[in-house]
Order: structure tokens, then sequence, then C-alpha cells
């Protein structure tokens, strides 16, 4: 019931608010998301009203795998999006892209990504959701960061026995410190990246705003930090709380289709992402970033989307 009255009360608030019709622009002007500092693109977000989308595991759709290559350059030629990735660990300790413990679901291979070696999970094809084999490979997180390099930002979610040491030499290595968020999930993950590398814009799960006192009072930089605010329903009064300390609010769409919002406005023919974003999100994590950007850029009032402006800002 709280969400039939939310989606309604966001609806109206839309509706009061006008309807905008999309820009022609939005499918033939694409320009890549590649800021020159993510941190400074997203207080442009906040202080400018705007809000830009994430593209789950990189977007993948029919004919396009999770976490590949070809599938971050569909995804980007479609909708300026940031490019949420999964790293794992192979037997020989290489960084790959990969969500699962196992190779089974989305690969022609079967058992523990980590009791393969990279060559042998490079040998495999990579599928679609329908369990279709493409023409693509497992990569590795370097081969990621060094794509993405003027391209798009990478969402970085460290899996199960990979080390934050690890994938932070690698983002060194690559000189993506700049063009990358690091996922973490609680309290001490974040103490701990930032503590490795305070250079870095981190994504740190809020409840409420107090939640970044503890944060504060473990000295991490408030202004490396973006609010993860959930899934269930965008909370504005949480959203200006967090803004009036300087952090972005995020918030996920995405999930099981049978109860995610993505899945509702899919069933329903009607987006309301830009309606969740007038709640005050900066970001918003979805499995349907196409569509996603277009209803931003429908009510955004500008031409072309609208975020974009703070990705050319600094």
């Amino acid at each position: 019931m709280k969400r039939l009255l939310l989606i309604g009360a966001l609806a109206l608030a839309a509706c009061d608010a006008g309807t905008a019709t999309p820009s022609n622009t939005h499918a033939d002007q694409i320009q890549a998301l590649a800021p020159a500092d993510v941190g400074a693109f997203f207080d442009c977000l906040r202080t400018s009203g705007r809000t830009i989308v994430a593209a789950h595991r990189g977007g993948p759709a029919p004919g396009f795998a999770e976490n590949a290559i070809p599938t971050f350059e569909n995804t980007v030629r479609q909708a300026p999006a940031l490019l949420e990735i999964d790293i794992a660990r192979t037997r020989d300790n290489v960084l790959v892209l990969m969500h699962d413990d196992e190779l089974d679901r989305t690969t022609t291979g079967t058992g523990l990504v980590r009791a393969h070696t990279l060559a042998e999970i490079q040998a495999l094809q990579l599928e679609d959701e329908n369990g279709q084999a493409l023409d693509a490979r497992v990569p590795t997180f370097r081969e990621a960061l060094d794509w993405a390099d003027g391209r798009a930002i990478l969402e970085l979610d460290v899996k199960r026995g990979v080390s934050y040491e690890d994938v932070v030499a690698e983002v060194r290595a690559a000189g993506a410190e700049d063009r990358v968020i690091f996922i973490t999930y609680s309290d001490d993950a974040a103490v701990r990246v930032h503590n490795l590398a305070p250079e870095l814009v981190l994504s740190v799960s809020i409840d409420e705003a107090r939640d970044l006192d503890a944060l504060e009072r473990r000295g991490v930089d408030l202004s490396k930090v973006l609010a993860w605010t959930g899934t269930e329903e965008p909370n504005a009064a949480l959203n200006v709380a967090l803004a009036q300390r300087g952090v972005e609010a995020m918030f996920g769409t995405l999930g099981n289709p049978d109860y995610s919002w993505d899945g509702r406005f899919a069933r329903e023919g009607r987006d309301q992402y830009a309606a969740f974003a007038e709640t005050g999100l900066q970001l918003i994590a979805t499995d349907r970033p196409v569509e996603a950007s277009r209803d931003l850029d429908a009510h955004d009032g500008v031409d072309g989307l609208a975020a974009m402006q703070c990705a050319t800002a600094n």
C-alpha cells in the first residue's frame, strides 16, 4: 500500500509540474559520461538538482551479457550512464568481471571462478540473460578500466574473496582514481577503503542522516561519500538532509522484476524515474538504463540530458 501511495503522489507531482516530451537529441547526440573528476561531477549534480542513471552490471539485454565490454558499448551508445561492475578473482590471482561465485549462469563453463585460471575462463563464451552463447569473453578488471577511460564512470562492486587492496592497486595502476566509485556495504568497509585510498569516492549505505556522523567520527571525509539509500522507497526528507551535509543521494529501482520498481514501471507501461528524481536523488541505479535516462531527459526542461552539463563543467 505504501508503494501505491508513493507512486500515485509522485505521478501527480510530475503531472502538476507539466509533462515534457523527449528531446530529439537524446538518441543521436549521446556523449560519453567521462567527467574529469567524479567527485566534482556529483557535487554539480547535487547543487544543480540533476540526476544521472547507473546501469546495473553494465546494462545486460538480449544479445548482451552482464559485465561485458560489448554490453558497456551498447549501453553508452543509447544512454549516458555510469556502469556498475562486479569484480572477482581467478585461480592465478587476476581480477576479472563476474558477479557470481560460479561460472554456470553467465558463461558456457561450470564451477567456481576462483578454481579456474584466466586463460581457462577467457576460453569460455559469455551468455546473455536468455542463456544464448555470445561472441564475448570475460574481461579482466584492467581491461574494463582501460576501456572506460574517456567513456564512462565505473562503480566497483567487490565480490567475496577479493581484497580491497588489490582493487585499489589496479585502479591506481590504471590512473583511474578520478573515474571510479568504490561500493561498500558497511561502515567498517567504508573506513577501511577510505584509509587505503582517501582519494576515492565511496558509495556507503545510509539509513539516516546521523549515520554520516559515525563515518565522520571515524575519519571518513564526507566529500568523498555518496549515500546509497536502498531500493524500497525514495526518502525526500533523508535526501534533503544529506544534501545539507554536502552528500549526494543514490537509490535503486533494480532487482527482481517481480518486486522492483523497474519491473513495476515496465509492467504498467509508465516510467516514473523523473518523479523519483524529484525527491532529491542524484543517481538512480537501474536494470533499465535506457528507459530511465529517457524519462529523465523528457522531464528535465533542457535539450539533451541535463545531467550531462555537469560532465563538462569540471
